[in-house]
């Protein structure tokens, strides 16, 4: 059969196969193929296998790659395993008595109880900062998503200013518990007391993080003149409505059952972290908070 030219484009047309300077393109017509040939392959044609595996290989693979996908999930998933990523806890929250003015009198219940039906608890460590026990009170808080007022002794702070630091970087608050925890404090000339009250203030007024709210009167020994002073100079006077005694060691029992039976909604609850051993009140602290917890109470400031 004879080839017919078909012309795809002309002399002269930028567009054309060829272009204006080179002949113009011509296609073959169709080849015929005898009708006795057409069910035959080509002689040069290769023999070729199927382009993909076959449905049954790819099904096997893909429930072997699933299998080992799951197995991998579980295994880094699982609470002891190695590989597994523990979100750090997050920081504690506590209910900010915000916009309340000072007042001269001693207060031994939060004033700002959060919201309505809410428990809550107000913990205060007293004659820190100490560098064994303040660390320690820190770490169990911290485990416990819970804060606390740390009521500090001026000279304390002078000792281990680092501690202070440390204490505000987790979060806590800070009341000033006088210079040299004097307990005569409140027979002294005003001048005298007066530096006393501010001396925590003074000293970490460089410190953003040092929000120095409160004053606690050393023993819980105050006067009219104290009261008024704290007050004038935005210090409220702070007490306790639960008290373990636990300064005087009578056993991490003692301190947790006298905390159990007295403490409530609302209530400011007194603590050591300095002034001596405080590992009776640190062992407390471990059964005490997730008690707390337990009981629905938050933890608040003041």
């Amino acid at each position: 059969m004879q080839d017919v030219p078909v012309r795809v484009g002309t002399p002269g047309d930028e567009t054309a196969d060829g272009g204006p300077d080179r002949p113009v393109a011509t296609r073959s017509a169709p080849r015929r193929i005898p009708s006795s040939r057409a069910a035959l392959p080509w002689p040069d044609a290769p023999a070729r296998g199927p382009a993909f595996p076959s449905r049954p290989a790819l099904t096997r693979t893909s429930a072997v790659l699933t299998a080992l996908l799951f197995g991998m999930i579980t295994f880094v998933s699982a609470p002891d395993s190695p590989f597994r990523i523990v979100a750090p806890p997050a920081p504690p929250v506590a209910v900010e008595p915000a916009g309340l003015p000072a007042v001269p009198q001693v207060i031994t219940e939060v004033r700002q109880n959060g919201t309505a039906g809410a428990r809550t608890v107000a913990l205060t460590f007293d004659d820190g900062p100490d560098p064994t026990w303040t660390p320690k009170v820190l770490d169990v808080l911290a485990r416990n998503g819970a804060v606390a007022t740390f009521c500090m002794v001026g000279t304390q702070i002078e000792r281990h200013p680092e501690l202070v630091a440390q204490v505000t970087g987790a979060g806590m608050r800070l009341c000033s518990h006088s210079r040299s925890h004097d307990e005569s404090l409140a027979t002294r000339p005003e001048p005298a007391m007066l530096a006393e009250i501010t001396d925590v203030r003074d000293r970490t007024v460089n410190d953003p993080r040092a929000d120095v709210r409160y004053f606690r009167a050393p023993g819980g020994f105050w006067s009219p003149v104290m009261l008024t002073d704290a007050a004038t100079h935005d210090l409220q006077p702070l007490g306790w409505s639960v008290d373990p005694r636990d300064w005087k060691r009578p056993g991490a029992d003692s301190i947790v059952a006298t905390v159990q039976k007295n403490v409530h909604s609302g209530a400011i609850v007194l603590l050591h972290d300095g002034g001596g051993n405080r590992a009776q009140t640190v062992a407390a602290l471990e059964r005490l908070l997730p008690w707390l917890t337990s009981q629905g109470y938050t933890y608040v400031f003041p």
